[in-house]
């Protein structure tokens, strides 16, 4: 059975507005009075001084009261800062990605226990007072000075939600310091913006915004962060012992982190209990059983990841991310694409196929494993020819900076999305050679003499028309009269020249563009006599999805990576 004397904190997890009291009828000077008196003591509490009352109490009221009219009432309250996930195809996780570990979540899935302990030991006159409280704050400097240190703070919810609100909306140093100031101008303001904020939220919308920004230790943000980080559940399934011991982690979220202090969590989780039976929210027996819960019995701790590192497929994880980055749709500047990753609250879907991804892993790390002495790296780009989905991305790197094989360079992609300049082609440019002859008309029965070396005089600049010169092409696969089809099955060189002599030497190169095939670098490919060799530096991916446009039917489809935010 729960006490008799404390208030019904069940009744504001209903939306509609908490009843008002009435304006008390104090006259104008009693008023001002009072605030002059909440203000020092607000001070002596929260910096250990008082306003300056030097010169006459009627002077330092005037100036105050002049002062605090001429702060503003409106508090910005902009979105709080949430984590981005990024899933694969089927669902599952691929990574987190966050500036603070946050979930935000409605207060009717904050368990009701959770809701009591925080008013029990942060503002046990929530439901009572319009934002400032004298009677608490007084209580609370008689029980700092007979315990000798803060056990009870003189803030309300209300002015430290203020306090959480100015620190997340600092942009620089000073908006930090200010924030943070022990300083009688800083709980003149709280107060301010409190009194007003009372008026434009319900009792029960304040203590949401409360409970999703403050700050509880070891990178938890926000109630349903703090809940899954230390004891893997639901703020919604909190029992009385667990909402007890993060109630008091708001106070000194470092010092009181159960999983680094679990004594000093301890002390601080049992003052927290027995203000809850103090003001009725439980039963002494209540308390009497959840102060005998060990800490270590009750600590379930799990820890959320930030960015790619640990996730199944990290280097296609950091393209995802780059794709955000690079996209103008995200934000109109670099700053904006990064905010929205880090504090966006974005789900991003993706193409990725786990079961792929993890057979293109073991392929390339069998033939040639990351600590090869040889040294050599090989890409796996995996494209749905359909879609242009990017169903696997993998390479014989382990994602990091240090060790043999550790790279955070992705050999798929373009040096713009955290690629490098890119690696030869070799002959599988030798299809858009085949693709410029086909649509010129060059039957695939044509036959070209193709000898084991032979020189070709007749290639022109595609822009100036200035000849190449002379240029002398080795096969290396045979030699004699071939048709498409075996000059293709054979690779040879000398064939493809002349096959590229009579179909020209531009719109090979403008195929493999339009399906999406540059240099890695951004670059377009350069028109040269070299080019079905495949002597230009492009990336895998790019290469991939070309190809998959000729599998296909010629159809080409960018390939992809995001298929919903």
């Amino acid at each position: 059975m729960r006490g008799t004397a404390a208030p019904t904190l069940d009744v504001i997890m209903a939306v509609p507005p908490t009843p008002r009291r009435r304006r008390s009828p104090l006259g104008v000077g009693a008023r001002l009075l009072l605030f002059v008196v909440v203000a020092v003591v607000a001070g002596l509490v929260a910096a250990g001084m008082a306003l300056p009352l030097v010169g006459g109490a009627g002077v330092a009221a005037r100036a105050t009261v002049d002062g605090f009219e001429s702060l503003p009432t409106q508090l910005e309250t902009p979105p709080l800062p949430q984590r981005t996930v990024i899933r694969a195809a089927d669902g599952s996780p691929l990574a987190t990605i966050y500036y603070q570990n946050r979930v935000e979540v409605p207060l009717s899935k904050v368990a009701l226990v959770m809701r009591e302990a925080i008013v029990a030991i942060e503002d046990s006159r929530f439901l009572d007072h319009r934002g400032i409280d004298l009677r608490g704050t007084l209580r609370a400097v008689a029980t700092n000075s007979g315990a000798g240190g803060v056990q009870q703070g003189g803030s309300t919810l209300t002015m430290q939600y203020v306090k959480n609100v100015l620190l997340n909306n600092a942009k620089t140093d000073e908006e930090v310091r200010d924030a943070r100031a022990r300083s009688p101008l800083r709980k003149i303001r709280e107060i301010r913006y409190a009194l007003a904020l009372e008026k434009r939220y319900t009792k029960a919308e304040i203590l949401e915004r409360y409970l999703n920004i403050s700050y509880f230790g070891a990178g938890a943000y926000g109630i349903e962060a703090a809940s899954r980080r230390y004891f893997s559940k639901s703020a919604s399934q909190l029992t009385l012992p667990e909402a007890a011991t993060l109630a008091g982690l708001v106070q000194q979220p470092v010092s009181y982190d159960p999983t680094r202090n679990p004594s000093l969590s301890t002390v601080r989780r049992d003052v927290v209990l027995k203000r809850m039976a103090e003001l009725g929210y439980i039963t002494a027996k209540q308390r009497a059983a959840a102060v005998k819960v060990p800490m270590a019995k009750l600590l379930k701790p799990s820890k959320v990841r930030n960015g790619c590192t640990t996730s199944f497929a990290p280097f296609f994880c950091d393209y995802v991310l780059q794709v955000v980055r690079n996209d103008p749709a995200f934000g109109a500047t670099d700053a904006e694409r990064e905010a929205l990753l880090k504090r966006g609250g974005l789900t991003i879907r993706t193409t990725i196929n786990p079961t792929k991804q993890r057979i293109a892993d073991k392929t390339v790390n069998d033939y040639i494993p990351a600590t090869d002495k040889s040294r050599a790296a090989t890409a796996i780009s995996m494209v749905e020819p359909e879609t242009g989905n990017i169903l696997a991305m993998a390479q014989n790197r382990t994602w990091g900076t240090s060790g043999r094989g550790a790279t955070t360079y992705n050999y798929n992609v373009d040096r713009a999305y955290g690629g490098t300049i890119g690696m030869q082609a070799g002959s599988t440019f030798k299809i858009f050679t085949l693709a410029a002859a086909l649509e010129k008309g060059i039957s695939p029965y044509e036959r070209f003499e193709a000898p084991q070396y032979k020189v070709f005089k007749d290639f022109k600049n595609c822009t100036t028309g200035v000849p190449f010169g002379d240029i002398g092409v080795n096969n290396s696969t045979g030699s004699g009269t071939f048709d498409m089809r075996k000059g293709t099955a054979y690779s040879v060189n000398t064939f493809f020249y002349a096959l590229e002599e009579k179909a020209g030497l531009c719109r090979q190169a403008e195929i493999a563009e339009e399906m999406g095939v540059r240099k890695a670098t951004g670059d377009a490919l350069d028109r040269v006599p070299s080019f079905p060799l495949g002597s230009l530096e492009v990336s895998p991916l790019s290469l991939a999805g070309a190809y998959a446009g000729f599998a296909n039917h010629g159809v080409f489809c960018k390939p992809t990576a995001i298929t919903a935010v």
